[in-house]
């Protein structure tokens, strides 16, 4: 079991307290909803800019000089830091559930090779619970590590915390001869927490300092359907994320998609493919990845990562749970 602000394998005190010899466990706090509200604030406030750092997402092919595309994200000790601050190490937890799933085909280098996948729960007493999940290709030396980091934020974000970074398109900028950035874009007003508290949002109500960093949205709530959407690309991989795209609402990018009813279609498709993946990882640990292949074979797809549709998905899913129910 996990300890505050833990690992699924440290342990501490707080949850291991019983109601035996007189001593009993500790009752979650009771916020009112007043303070429900300014608690959920602080945590949406964007981190400070020195706790922001750069990831280089894409890169030019053969340009001189080299560029790359740059967004910005947080090191998961700034989301502790966050918790700590507000709730004390004793206010919430986190734990971790770590396994492996079936083998997927690298496209990189057409490689099989299998994925460490980490479900992160985090727990705020008097708020509640959030899980989360994260993967890694399992032959990365720190497959492990950048997993359960992933799957942490992710859960953290249900909570409001780090939200504001999937708001982040990217911004090309120069790179050295070991492909790190020269520079770094000027964060926007309304990433930064004295432009946040100014109420400065990247929904449109304030002018961003990069316009490649401002969602093309109308109001406040296209503004954080298109977030949630953004939010589930990596869970869902580039075959379903842009399938579902391109089937629903015949693009691409999700802040291209001005109908506010069809974005949250499109949510609506993408989180029942997530709860759909859920089940299939669940599947394979009962089967193990050879009930897979007849399977995937059977609908003529060569791996996971090519099924583009929900209507592939659902039958995967079905045909290996009837797999795993066989005695």
């Amino acid at each position: 079991m996990s300890g505050p602000n833990g690992h699924a394998r440290e342990h501490c005190g707080i949850e291991s307290v019983t109601a035996a010899a007189g001593v009993f466990a500790p009752v979650a706090p009771q916020f009112s909803p007043e303070k429900v509200k300014e608690l959920v604030a602080a945590l949406e406030l964007p981190f400070d800019a020195c706790q922001i750092e750069w990831r280089v997402t894409n890169t030019t092919k053969n340009g001189q000089p080299p560029r790359g595309q740059v967004v910005p994200y947080a090191d998961q000790r700034a989301y502790t830091d966050r918790l700590n601050a507000l709730f004390t190490p004793a206010g919430w937890t986190r734990k971790y559930t770590i396994h492996t799933s079936a083998n997927f085909e690298r496209s990189k280098d057409q490689k099989i090779v299998a994925k460490v996948v980490v479900t992160c729960e985090v727990t705020v007493f008097g708020l509640g619970s959030h899980s989360a999940t994260g993967e890694e290709w399992a032959d990365d030396d720190n497959a492990v590590t950048a997993a359960e980091a992933q799957s942490f934020k992710r859960a953290c974000a249900c909570l409001g915390l780090g939200r504001y970074l999937y708001y982040f398109t990217g911004t090309w900028v120069d790179l050295d001869d070991r492909k790190r950035p020269k520079t770094v874009p000027q964060l926007a007003g309304w990433a930064t927490p004295a432009g946040w508290g100014q109420g400065l949002r990247p929904n449109g109500s304030a002018r961003s300092n990069s316009t490649s960093n401002t969602p093309k949205t109308h109001g406040p709530q296209a503004g954080s359907v298109v977030a949630e959407i953004e939010a589930l690309a990596e869970p869902l991989g580039r075959g379903l994320y842009r399938g579902i795209l391109r089937d629903l609402a015949r693009v691409w990018n999700p802040r291209e998609i001005e109908d506010v009813s069809v974005q949250q279609r499109v949510l609506e498709h993408m989180r029942c493919a997530d709860r759909g993946l859920t089940r299939l990882k669940a599947a394979l640990e009962r089967t193990g990845p050879h009930a897979l292949t007849p399977i995937l074979q059977a609908l003529g797809v060569a791996s996971l990562e090519r099924v583009d549709n929900l209507q592939s998905l659902k039958r995967i899913v079905l045909d290996l749970e009837s797999a795993a129910a066989k005695p």
